[in-house]
């Protein structure tokens, strides 16, 4: 039987290749992003290369209303989603209290508020079904605090403890949910987020490594999935818990600073 994966974020960087590594497997797909030509690109590609089912939904998480209309949408049709992938994000950079207060509201929207409520409304049918699996993309940014990312790296923190708790809470009932946390990665973000200056971005890697290895720990119903870092990276984030927190910040605002 076909599974058919629900992505959001889907029209570019680690949203597309993880439809594309699905098509590969000959999953279904309803790709979910706001720019629908984009969708329209890769649904025809997909199909064109895979044969498989493509289903686009043109939303945009920053409205409230967007998960429910998306749920809405496939109980309509009879669309049955055995795997979530909730992979739509955005960051920015800057003092807190420097940014655009609506900018902020619209990170925490996207990346923790729809993260959510697609998961709340997708999950009991999962559990009915004991069958599903959820795969939150996240980041190592969740697992420190970040000195002009505030508010980028809070939500990511959320993303990987709301995902590891639901993993707990969901032990025994057939469905899995797994956090991916990659390093820099090769995408849009780093334009859209004012990170491409900064020393973070210096060695991203491919999206497709990314996708792959949170594609293959979402099958295995691999807890947390790290990966994108250089052994350097690795290194520090095994020593981070480590480390005096007021040391730890300030190496970190200085590796967001521009021109460090």
């Amino acid at each position: 039987m076909t599974q058919t994966a629900l992505i959001t974020g889907a029209s570019s960087g680690i949203g597309a290749e993880l439809a594309r590594i699905h098509a590969e497997h000959g999953g279904g797909l309803v790709l979910v992003a706001r720019r629908k030509d984009r969708l329209e690109q890769l649904k025809n590609e997909l199909q064109a290369n895979h044969e498989v089912p493509v289903e686009i939904i043109a939303e945009d998480l920053n409205d409230e209303g967007a998960p429910q209309r998306i749920f809405n949408q496939l109980r309509a049709s009879g669309t049955r989603i055995d795997i979530l992938i909730n992979n739509a994000g955005f960051g920015g950079r800057g003092r807190f209290h420097e940014r655009d207060w609506a900018d902020d509201r619209s990170m925490i929207q996207v990346n923790i508020v729809a993260l959510s409520a697609l998961t709340r409304l997708f999950l009991p049918d999962m559990v009915a079904l004991k069958s599903g699996k959820i795969l939150n993309v996240s980041s190592t940014a969740a697992l420190m605090p970040g000195p002009l990312q505030a508010v980028y790296y809070a939500t990511k923190a959320y993303v990987t403890y709301f995902s590891n708790a639901l993993a707990e809470e969901l032990r025994g009932t057939g469905v899995t949910v797994t956090a991916l946390m990659p390093g820099a990665t090769d995408t849009g973000f780093a334009a859209t987020s004012g990170m491409d200056a900064t020393s973070l971005f210096d060695k991203a890697v491919p999206p497709r490594k990314v996708a792959e290895a949170g594609y293959a720990g979402m099958l295995n119903g691999t807890l947390d999935v790290i990966t994108g870092l250089s052994p350097g990276q690795r290194f520090a984030t095994r020593i981070m818990p480590f480390l005096p927190k007021k040391v730890l910040l300030k190496q970190i605002r200085q590796m967001q600073e521009v021109g460090q």
